[in-house]
């Protein structure tokens, strides 16, 4: 028996060596792995394209072979078959819907194993054409609402809707009274009008990639009958689904459009749990992006306008695709071990797993247990090695896990880590030296020092994994040690030499300190070491590490020197409490040392905040005390923000001051129907401490409003118009849903109020129209809120008056007087105030030439009482006729008679030439030809000059303008003057002409400038140098 043993271990023992032979050699084999798997497709039917490409690669080595799947039946890959291998691409030419639609999955393998891809479905698109059946149209009342439906022709995927009316491209507008719903496709008006009249069309578009085919339907005419001008209550018709499944992380959209009149607005809420912000609503679409488990409830879809609601709810249930929470990874594992692998995953439904080796489906058997998620090997052998796969599955898909298993069966081997050659010990203490040979199965290990064999005694230990442990140390235990390791496999062995050195002595310990936020310290720390070898400090708060890198500049070393290892504190904080440790340490040994900082500081957060006992304006709060920081809590302060404010505000409490032994307080002065967040702070004599984490989010309870609406006011409108505004009510004040306003009105003077309910929190004006309402007629009013809760307080009353008349006198003794070439005054006489139903506002200047109408005229407006008007902008030497009207608010009255005005001639538009200067002392004589206004240029009657001087260092004078009846003029300048820019222009009754500019340099002497020749004259310099003079002119075009 002994020798058949032996025969069975060689043998094995040689397989096992070829193969850790060849897991040694430079490059390691592995099985595959997956790095490109195939995914879902979607091929159009009619696609210009001839084939269809499922991509899979996988790393390996030796490199893996492929094979194709599909629904479970392997793909035959022949010579003139349509399937063909592109690497580990399947390529299906020429796809057809009936023979290649269904579920594939590529196989990859080498010769260490077989792994499957996740499943990838191929799928055809398609949109066919709209039944070719005329189709019926469709007559309602007008005020009425209408729905047509889109009866959308077979197709996949889903597709998107717009609907035409008369011809293409005129799409209908999606707004508040008309609604296309992307589900059905059907198109709903909530209250027809004269405008909707004409022939439909349902316009259905498919998008898959880049490809987009659309179809219409036949058009259904709408015809409207008599209009039905009475009001009803909203009825939803469009509704969504009464339970609505989504995956998370998909985007949820539900559906609501109700009929009415008034066209009735859509409001959104969850009736259980709190609004997500996530939440994106447009009136009829509720959207939820990215929906998580959270969303999960009942919605509500409220319809309503002013003749009443209607409602409806539906659920939405959230469901959730596998995902992995724990996978195995690759092991390698010793031969003759167990070994257990375990795999979860989240989903719902509760995905179900299985397990699966080289693409197989794996279940129990003799050494191997197979329970849902948990894989165990016991005494694995190598035919156990080779790829697993765990795979999870529920209705939403499934999601694949690989691992590789590796047996081993090697000899020890101490060549990756041997024993270590030279071990130095400190006399006194304690040595480690590990024993770790390479070994499967795991060896069995003796120790020896020389030639003893050295056992367990007092102070020698030989642990469980070989691990030989000294203790006590003298300088008699110095020598070579060897460790002998053996299996079946076989044997080796590895020695190292103990060298006995002096233990690391604590000298002076750091002290336990007690001390303030923000305060300095420093803990002392010395020791004494063998002097042959270094020696370090290090120091651990509450046994971790200090890194002084990272410890932004509150840790620093006090010393420089070898055998102190002071540690200097800065700025300390509440987080640098704790028990410090000193650690002198050589390579040998170390010695450790311990004192306890205690930071006196702020408290810290407390805990546990609850909300409880909600009102209308008050809550009761709880919470837990937090750390005081080694200083006594003195007081506690709670504050609170809202939906509306992200900002923390200090509340009202009951009692009002909250002493350090409280652990509950009532919040008072809450605003109703608002949605709260608090939190607790305390404080001592050092400081008020961190806030505590926020409270879960509330909502007070509803009461009637106690503000009353502000702005109250009006006025304007068409005639036989009352119109009353106000400032819509701010959400602070609204205390609770339905909120809306009621008016109180009546002319000044009457008796009886009438009354009106304006719903909705935005509004923000209200008309009443009445044929016995006169023009400008005063009215008392009155407002007030309310919501489902009550009423609230009426304002103060308010005077508005009704829509105002036009005025009916027109202004007289119009005067219209030409002032320069393109402007005018006007004047008139005031109509009387009792004249105005309603408030003068100004007069209408209208400006017409002759020959054109007057509708034509050109309007300017004057604001208030004046009488009188600068018109600009006219025309030269143009006759005009001129009217002039009152206006208010509703308008502008009768106009004055009309009088007439001729403008002026334009002024010469000649600059005057040959400008010629001398100077005499401190004058300077400027002399120029004179302007001829031609027959159609006003007369000059003047001239007007503007002057300035300029001074060393670039300064000059303000600019200062001279009039001269001639020529010429005579102009004193300062004797520090440098240079003067000189501007000459003709004046007259059609204004002021284009001026000549020069500009003079200090001389003393005569220039000239003379006119250049051509008919409109360009810049041009000339320069003239008599002795020192230095003359430079430059005339162009420029505006005094």
């Amino acid at each position: 028996m002994g020798g058949t043993t032996g025969f069975v271990h060689t043998s094995l023992a040689l397989s096992t060596f070829l193969v850790w032979c060849q897991a040694q050699s430079s490059t390691r084999s592995y099985g595959p792995v997956f790095e490109e798997q195939p995914a879902h497709t979607l091929f159009p039917e009619g696609s210009a394209e001839e084939k269809v490409t499922l991509t899979c690669r996988a790393r390996a080595n030796p490199p893996a072979t492929y094979r194709w799947k599909m629904n479970g039946t392997e793909l035959k890959m022949e010579p003139d078959s349509r399937y063909r291998l592109v690497a580990g691409d399947l390529v299906i030419s020429n796809p057809v819907k009936a023979k290649d639609s269904g579920s594939y999955q590529c196989v990859a393998s080498n010769s260490r194993g077989t792994v499957v891809s996740r499943e990838a479905s191929l799928r055809f698109g398609f949109l066919q054409e709209f039944s070719a059946e005329e189709r019926d149209p469709v007559k309602i009342t007008e005020g009425w609402g209408v729905m047509f439906a889109c009866s959308p022709p077979p197709h996949y995927p889903g597709l998107s809707y717009r609907w035409l009316l008369n011809e293409f491209p005129n799409f209908i507008p999606a707004d508040g009274r008309r609604f296309i719903s992307q589900t059905t496709g059907n198109l709903y008006i909530a209250k027809t009008e004269a405008s909707d009249l004409g022939n439909y069309s349902c316009f259905a578009t498919s998008h898959i990639d880049f490809i987009t085919k659309s179809v219409f339907s036949k058009f259904s005419r709408l015809s409207l009958s008599a209009e039905d001008a009475r009001q009803y209550a909203p009825s939803i018709k469009a509704r969504f689904p009464a339970d609505t499944y989504a995956l998370t992380g998909q985007v949820v959209t539900l559906e609501c459009f109700a009929f009415g009149n008034p066209v009735p607005r859509i409001k959104w809420r969850k009736l259980d749990g709190s609004q997500a912000s996530k939440w994106i609503g447009s009136e009829p679409l509720l959207q939820i992006q990215d929906v998580g488990f959270e969303d999960e409830g009942t919605y509500e879809c409220e319809a309503e306008n002013s003749k009443g609601r209607d409602t409806y709810q539906g659920r939405i249930i959230i469901q959730a695709q596998p995902e992995w929470l724990q996978v195995m990874t690759d092991t390698e594992a010793d031969i003759g071990s167990d070994l257990r692998w375990s795999c979860a995953a989240a989903g719902k439904p509760r995905p179900s797993v299985q397990w699966l080796r080289d693409g197989q489906p794996l279940t129990s058997q003799n050494r191997i247990e197979v329970s849902g998620g948990e894989l165990r090997f016991s005494k694995l052998v190598l035919e156990d090695s080779g790829m697993y796969q765990c795979v999870a599955e529920n209705k939403h898909g499934t999601v694949y896990a690989s691992a590789e298993l590796t047996v081993q069966a090697l000899a020890p081997d101490f060549r990756l880590n041997p024993v270590k050659r030279l071990i130095p010990a400190a006399r006194s203490g304690k040595v480690i030296i590990p024993c770790q040979p390479r070994a499967a199965p795991k060896a069995t290990v003796l120790w020896t020092k020389g030639t003893e064999l050295l056992i367990n005694s007092s102070r020698v230990t030989i642990t469980a994994d070989g691990t030989l442990i000294i203790q006590n140390i003298s300088k008699s235990d110095e020598g070579k040690y060897t460790c002998f390791a053996e299996n079946f496999m076989g044997k080796a062995n590895s020695t190292g030499i103990l060298s006995v050195r002096d233990a690391t002595k604590i000298t002076l310990a750091p002290s336990s300190a007690d001390i303030n936020v923000g305060e300095n310290l420093t803990l002392q720390c010395h020791a004494s070491h063998d002097p042959t070898m270094d020696l370090t400090f290090t120091w651990s708060l509450d046994d971790f590490p200090i890194d002084f890198d990272k410890s932004e500049g509150h840790y620093r070393r006090a010393s420089v020197k070898e055998a102190i290892g002071d540690l200097s504190i800065f700025n300390t904080q509440l987080r640098h409490s704790g028990r410090y440790t000193c650690t002198a340490q050589t390579v040998v040994d170390s010695a450790s040392e311990s004192a306890t900082l205690t930071v006196r500081g702020p408290p810290g957060p407390p805990g546990g905040v609850v909300v409880r006992d909600i009102s209308d304006t008050s809550v009761q709060l709880s919470w837990s005390r937090g750390f005081d920081n080694h200083s006594p809590i003195a007081r506690y302060l709670v504050e609170a923000r809202t939906l509306l404010s992200s900002q923390w505000k200090q509340m009202r409490t009951n009692p009002v001051n909250i002493e350090g032994n409280a652990e509950t307080a009532q919040v008072v002065n809450l605003i109703p129907w608002m949605d709260y967040e608090f939190r607790v702070l305390a404080s001592n004599i050092l400081g008020v401490g961190e806030p505590s984490l926020p409270s879960s989010k509330i909502r007070t309870k509803e009461a009637a409003p106690t503000v009353a609406p502000s702005g109250l006011g009006g006025g304007g409108g068409a005639p036989n118009e009352l119109i009353i505004n106000w400032t819509p009510t701010l959400r602070d004040y609204q205390n609770g849903d339905g909120f809306g306003y009621i008016l109180s009105f009546r002319k000044k003077g009457s008796q009886g109020w009438l009354t009106a309910r304006v719903p909705h929190a935005e509004s923000l004006h209200y008309v009443y129209r009445n044929e016995s309402i006169g023009p400008y007629t005063p009215f008392e009013v009155k407002i007030k809120a309310y919501n489902r809760k009550g009423e609230g307080p009426e304002s103060l009353t308010a005077i508005v008056y009704s829509a105002e008349e036009e005025p009916k006198v027109a202004p007289y003794r119009v005067v219209a007087k030409s002032v320069l070439s393109s402007e005018m005054d006007v004047s008139w006489e005031p109509v009387e105030q009792q004249d105005v139903t309603g408030v003068l506002l100004g007069y209408e200047i209208r400006y017409w030439k002759d020959g054109d109408k007057e509708e034509a005229a050109d309007r300017v407006r004057t604001a208030g009482l004046v009488t009188a008007a600068h018109v600009t902008g006219l025309n030269p030497n143009t006759k005009y006729h001129v009217s002039v009207r009152a206006y208010n608010r509703a308008g502008t009255g009768p106009p004055s008679a009309s009088t007439n005005l001729t403008t002026t001639k334009p002024p010469p538009q000649k600059p005057p030439g040959n400008i010629s200067w001398t100077f005499s002392g401190s004058t300077v004589s400027i002399k120029w030809d004179p302007v001829v206004a031609k027959a159609d240029e006003s007369a000059v009657t003047g001239y007007k000059v503007r002057v300035v001087v300029g001074y060393r260092q670039d300064s000059h004078s303000a600019p200062t303008l001279y009039l001269a009846s001639k020529s010429r003029i005579d102009i004193p300048i300062p004797e520090d003057f440098t240079h003067a820019f000189v501007q000459i222009r003709v004046t007259g009754p059609g204004g002021d002409g284009t001026p000549a500019e020069v500009h003079i340099l200090r001389n003393s002497g005569t220039s000239m400038m003379v006119e250049d020749s051509v008919t409109r004259p360009v810049p041009h310099v000339v320069i003239i140098t008599t002795n020192s003079l230095v003359l430079v002119a430059l005339l162009s075009y420029l505006e005094l």
